[in-house]
């Protein structure tokens, strides 16, 4: 007779059929499963096989979730080509325009692509390499591809997990391995998986590593915490020491290993493939055409954001002469609305937002009081009234707090304008089309942006020397002289 000593294994990952199994075998053999006992082991592979029948479904579930036809997909495709265009028109010679048009045929073509790429992440020591090995002996291999990634969550290295992710990102289907309940960045890497629209599955390898209650309450923590859509194997069991007696009463022991248990996630990978393939490599080359109209629409906001700022300090300096020469009280200081309306026009028509002049008139209105209501105005006149203290000359000059806080206040404007123009995809036709809270919401980022007192600093220096010069010459010769 031959006895098999051995860890318990979790019954419940191998599923109700080889509890049956297990049944069927049991005169030749007998196997020790803990102190569950069989009735035990029978209830928990009964039950994770019911869960099994809806894990399919899960996945499915998952995809159908995506709206996306091949019509959608070219429409996407044409949205990105026409952001590639405009940078052309722009900026011929951008050094990323020959690579950025070359990738949008690629994606024309990826529309038919029969292969489907599965990645298999997940942190260090999980199994992926052993689960690909397995993999790869299946009849599968002919229409998928299994690529493994770096690990994931390591503290030190090149491949960071953003440069992980944005490759695991190309591929139509993920497995992601854990060998235990999953960690707080673990969590966290499924859930960017989940908003990007990345189909995924995950794996908890390893599992009979554990005893078989330990094993089936992991099991379902991971289907509570993911609502589905896991499954456990055991890409390479532990190995079990079989003992056989002898008739002469001998006592022969040598090590087996077990077969992989990979069953459940074969059998859901395979339906999900099969029933989905096609909306995988669609999902997937919406997702890629997404990236590439983002990076060819950085290279456009990047050329635009050069053309941009010298108009931003053309008005900025405009403002400030007109408040230091017309000096006013604080709380009016954005009465050089005129200004700000002039600088609208010609941001608006750098970034293709066209505004005829009562429309900018419009504009910069709104944003001055969104400035007022926001105290932009006031924390902005006291920070540089703070800075100005330090310099008496320069400080007790009339109109020099007010000239600076009114160049300081039109740069924020505009540096606000272009933050929000790179966010819009179509061109705003009115003044009332404003988006009033991302506007405000952009003014506080901008304003926060550019509130460091080394900035300030700097800009009340450069604004001081633009409104007196005549102040720096005499400071610079008391300089020379105290160095003399």
């Amino acid at each position: 007779m031959v006895v098999k000593l051995q860890r318990p294994i979790l019954v419940g990952g191998l599923g109700l059929s080889f509890s049956l199994w297990m049944l069927d075998s049991w005169h030749d053999s007998i196997v020790q499963v803990g102190e569950f006992g069989l009735l035990s082991a029978l209830a928990v592979g009964g039950g994770l096989w019911l869960f099994q029948q809806n894990r399919s479904k899960d996945s499915l579930e998952q995809l159908d979730g995506m709206v996306v036809d091949r019509a959608t997909v070219e429409s996407a495709i044409a949205k990105t080509e026409t952001v590639i265009n405009q940078l052309a028109q722009e900026a011929e010679n951008h050094p990323a325009l020959e690579t950025l048009r070359e990738q949008v045929p690629q994606l024309l073509l990826e529309l038919d692509r029969q292969k489907i790429k599965v990645a298999v992440t997940g942190g260090k020591s999980v199994g992926k390499s052993t689960l690909i090995q397995v993999l790869q002996n299946l009849e599968t291999q002919n229409f998928v591809s299994l690529q493994e990634t770096a690990p994931l969550f390591k503290e030190v290295g090149e491949n960071s997990d953003a440069a992980i992710l944005a490759e695991v990102a190309k591929s139509d289907f993920v497995l992601f391995l854990t060998n235990g309940d999953l960690t707080d960045s673990e969590f966290q890497t499924l859930q960017q998986l989940k908003a990007a629209n990345q189909p995924n599955m995950l794996v908890f390898n390893k599992q009979d590593q554990y005893l078989t209650d330990e094993s089936a309450n992991i099991l379902l923590s991971l289907k509570q915490r993911m609502q589905g859509n896991v499954v456990a194997t055991a890409a390479s069991p532990i190995a079990i020491k079989v003992r056989k007696h002898e008739a002469d009463g001998s006592v022969q022991e040598w090590m087996e290993q077990p077969a992989a248990d990979i069953q459940q996630l074969t059998q859901q990978l395979g339906e999900v493939l099969a029933q989905q393939g096609q909306r995988l490599v669609w999902v997937t080359t919406m997702r890629k055409a997404g990236l590439l109209k983002a990076e060819a629409k950085n290279c456009l906001n990047g050329t635009r954001r050069d053309r941009a700022t010298p108009i931003i300090e053309q008005y900025q300096w405009i403002a400030a002469a007109a408040a230091f020469a017309n000096p006013v009280p604080a709380f009016d200081i954005l009465a050089t609305a005129a200004i700000n309306a002039q600088m609208v026009m010609d941001l608006g028509n750098i970034y293709q937002q066209k505004f005829s002049l009562e429309q900018a008139q419009t504009v910069a209105g709104t944003m001055g009081s969104l400035m007022l209501k926001l105290g932009l105005v006031e924390l902005s006149t006291k920070a540089i009234s703070t800075v100005l203290k330090s310099n008496a000359v320069t400080f007790v000059a009339g109109g020099v707090v007010q000239g600076v806080s009114a160049a300081y206040l039109t740069r924020v404007a505009g540096l606000s304008l272009v933050e929000y123009f790179q966010q819009q995809e179509i061109a705003i036709d009115s003044g009332t089309g404003l988006n009033l809270e991302n506007l405000r919401q952009t003014l506080q980022k901008v304003f926060q942006q550019n509130q460091q007192i080394g900035f300030l600093q700097g800009f009340v220096k450069q604004s001081v020397k633009r409104l007196l010069p005549e102040v720096q010459q005499v400071e610079v010769v008391g300089v020379q002289k105290f160095i003399g």
